[in-house]
């Protein structure tokens, strides 16, 4: 009888409290819990250490790639289960896991859809579902890439297979927040793409705001989700706004020094 593989789940937080006991308690059968925590001022680790989970420090944030990566080398299971405070494993997801740790396949990774609310609609259009993440896979043979923002697996050549079930992904239910969110990863990205010496012009600008909004309100059918739908088209607009300007800003602010 072939043995079952053993599986680690592994989150990066900060100041996650208020959202980790909910991820925590979907995820408490699994064979460890690793959390690398990035100074929080909450009680996060408090909380991570109540529901067993091995806790750890991080002395800098490298980005959200690299970070991923120091959580992994932390992980002694088979595979790993990357997760963030604000997703929730459903039990027909739970079920496909432990399917796959019976019966594993090499060269395979693992996707699943993610089910995301947004202030207080979980969205079936707007180019947010099924939203497929690769999240299972075997620890030593993939990890993250290095991108500080809107990091992925570096699964190469491996087969991509779906599971069953739903991540739940609590997107967004402070607009705020979520707001505030959103500014931090347009800076990372306009930051990281200027130190790839990348540009962009005025008109450049305009063309990929107004090009968001068209694409999740009419192209990915954001008016089937109502007015949840058009404000997300709002807020996709409003987050290429400001990733473009930053870059244009970053680039003008060079050129006035020079």
């Amino acid at each position: 009888m072939p043995t079952v593989k053993r599986l680690s789940v592994v989150l990066i937080t900060r100041n996650e409290a208020e959202l980790l006991p909910e991820c925590l308690e979907s995820v408490r059968w699994a064979d460890e819990i690793v959390v690398l925590d990035s100074a929080s001022t909450d009680l996060t680790r408090q909380i991570a250490e109540r529901y067993g989970a091995q806790v750890f420090s991080a002395p800098d944030w490298p980005g959200f790639g690299k970070q991923r990566q120091r959580a992994q080398e932390h992980a002694l299971g088979d595979y790993i289960l990357m997760l963030d405070a604000d997703e929730r494993v459903t039990p027909e997801l739970r079920r496909s896991i432990e399917e796959v740790l019976r019966h594993p396949s090499p060269d395979t990774v693992y996707s699943c859809a993610r089910s995301n609310l947004f202030l207080g609609r979980y969205m079936r259009h707007s180019g947010w579902y099924p939203d497929k993440v690769v999240r299972l896979y075997a620890r030593e043979a993939y990890r993250y890439n290095d991108s500080p923002v809107h990091e992925s697996l570096d699964s190469r050549q491996a087969k991509v297979v779906t599971l069953h079930g739903h991540l739940q992904h609590l997107t967004c239910r402070d607009l705020i927040a979520f707001q505030r969110k959103q500014l931090q990863y347009a800076e990372a990205w306009a930051v990281e793409r200027h130190r790839q010496h990348k540009t962009c012009g005025f008109l450049s600008i305009i063309g990929h705001t107004l090009g968001a909004f068209i694409k999740t309100w009419l192209l990915r059918a954001g008016f089937l989700d109502g007015k949840q739908g058009w404000l997300l088209a709002v807020v996709n607009a409003q987050y290429t706004f400001n990733k473009y300007t930053a870059l244009w800003a970053l680039r003008r602010a060079e050129r006035d020094v020079l």
